[in-house]
């Protein structure tokens, strides 16, 4: 992987982990990022960009990073501009089906990228039609499919529509871009 892309990844966790930190410092249980995704309020619709910033907990924090680096690493191969594509569109699509579906709550935490770039590996090879996608798909299927399975029922204190439009938006990006010639597709 290219230094430029490794940067990338990096700062997007570092972002996350400076967030964090602040946060941990201010004591009160407010971020400096701002608030979450309130589903269906339209005075903190900034929440849906801010979300995948805010962590309830280091545990938390630690849980998305691992998967993050992971999966946005192999996202990466593809290339910067499909990396920031992808990101973009996960997150844009996990926040605003949690704030037009999810529970009456704050929802926070970088899991709706995470399935994003799940939803995007998984689904590439039926876009892109190479041989290392494919690969790459059954490698991460054995790895993450329970998770993904289990992480979209509905459990107390879990966001399960950040994760479901994560993974969707994963599988729109994946839809929507063609890594041969690195434009957009359009819908038909």
């Amino acid at each position: 992987m290219a230094p430029r892309r490794a940067l990338a990844l990096f700062l997007f966790v570092a972002a996350m982990w400076l967030v964090r930190v602040a946060d941990t410092f201010r004591g009160d249980g407010t971020s400096i990022a701002g608030v979450g995704v309130i589903p269906r309020t339209t005075d903190r619709l900034e929440g849906i960009v801010a979300a995948p910033l805010i962590h309830a907990s280091w545990a938390h924090l630690v849980a998305n990073t691992v998967p993050l680096l992971i999966l946005g690493g192999l996202v990466l191969f593809s290339g910067l501009a499909e990396f920031v594509f992808v990101t973009v569109v996960a997150a844009l699509s996990a926040g605003a089906g949690t704030w037009m579906f999810g529970t009456p709550a704050n929802h926070i935490g970088a899991s709706g990228v995470v399935f994003g770039y799940l939803g995007y590996l998984l689904a590439r090879p039926a876009f892109d039609g190479k041989l290392l996608s494919v690969v790459v798909t059954l490698v991460v299927a054995a790895v993450y499919g329970s998770v993904l399975l289990s992480s979209i029922i509905p459990e107390a204190g879990v966001s399960w529509s950040g994760h479901f439009f994560g993974f969707v938006g994963g599988i729109l990006a994946a839809r929507l871009r063609d890594p041969q010639r690195g434009e957009l597709n359009e819908l038909r």
